[in-house]
């Protein structure tokens, strides 16, 4: 399939346009997702701005006024059991397909993500064969497009959706979200910061010995911590780590929207590679990466100097490093 780039001579300041947008996980990815919209409102401001994600973070890309309306898809709870799901997936793709949409636009570039986009009864743009994450996945739109792959992801998906509506995306990213005004009566009325010592594997930890040095010494600075869980296990370790940090709150289970909340009151942010990392500083907190396996240079948080990714791949940033990051990222707020 040939790859190009759309040209027109319209206005694209006076279409009145119905997009759609197909990100549908991870966390961070849907929130790496989220300048595009701003990007569309700013070049295309008639547009109606539709999104299909994973029901799991549905409440995600709600956070966004310009989103218009939110369209959840089960693909991780579906793909245990393709065979048993299959009346629900034939029902999620025929009430895509009766939406009018003028073009749909794929920015995950992977299999499934493609199949989401096949079932849109419009234009289907995507990644190129050399720029999508998987391949084949690009033999599913009608239109394709170069993007390379050596650029942050949220660059790479306001790349795409530049050249697909035929814009250039331009200064730094907006993510435009805001957190909802939740009551959430367990928070300390004192300043605080978040500590996000939970993720998807082990190998992404930060050793817990380091989260209470860094606790303590925050409590020291007037800062008490606050540690959210989502699982049973990671409960257990923010109780561990609230028993051996002074005043520290541990968190009862929240849920995502209460999460926002939580991270858009807080002083700072230190997290390891997780998804609520990315969501603190997509609402502009001061937030700190700590990476231990992977390299943050794609798809570590990106949010200007309001956050700092440490470490790396085997390189575990030191506790006196996160206090100088600290220190400057308080300074520029």
């Amino acid at each position: 399939m040939t790859s190009y780039v759309l040209k027109t001579t319209i206005n694209v300041t006076e279409l009145m346009m119905d997009v759609l947008l197909i990100k549908t996980s991870s966390m961070g990815d849907v929130l790496h997702n989220l300048p595009v919209v701003a990007d569309i409102q700013r070049h295309i401001p008639h547009a109606r701005i539709d999104w299909v994600v994973e029901e799991s973070f549905a409440s995600l890309p709600a956070l966004h006024p310009g989103v218009s309306h939110i369209l959840p898809v089960a693909m991780r709870r579906w793909r245990k059991s393709w065979w048993q799901a299959r009346s629900e997936i034939r029902e999620a793709c025929r009430k895509l397909g009766s939406q009018h949409y003028d073009l749909a636009l794929d920015t995950q570039g992977l299999l499934k993500s493609a199949l989401i986009t096949r079932c849109a009864s419009t234009v289907r743009c995507g990644y190129a064969r050399d720029s999508a994450r998987e391949p084949l996945a690009s033999l599913f739109y009608g239109r394709t497009y170069h993007v390379s792959k050596d650029l942050h992801a949220v660059e790479r998906n306001r790349q795409l959706a530049g050249q697909a509506l035929g814009y250039t995306p331009q200064g730094a990213p907006d993510y435009g979200i805001c957190a909802p005004d939740t009551v959430l009566p367990w928070l300390p009325d004192t300043p605080y910061v978040v500590l996000l010592h939970a993720t998807s594997r082990d190998d992404k930890l930060w050793d817990e010995a380091n989260w209470i040095a860094l606790g303590n010494k925050l409590h020291s600075a007037g800062l008490r911590t606050v540690l959210p869980w989502g699982n049973a296990e990671e409960q257990m370790r923010s109780e561990r780590l609230c028993a051996a940090i002074r005043k520290s709150v541990c968190t009862p289970r929240i849920a995502l929207t209460e999460a926002a909340t939580l991270l858009a009151r807080a002083r700072a942010v230190i997290g390891v590679d997780t998804g609520l990392s990315h969501l603190a500083a997509a609402l502009n907190v001061p937030t700190i990466g700590i990476y231990t396996a992977t390299e943050p240079g794609l798809t570590g948080l990106y949010a200007g100097n309001r956050a700092l990714n440490l470490g790396g791949n085997n390189s575990s940033p030191a506790i006196a490093d996160v206090q100088a990051a600290l220190a400057q990222l308080l300074g520029h707020a």
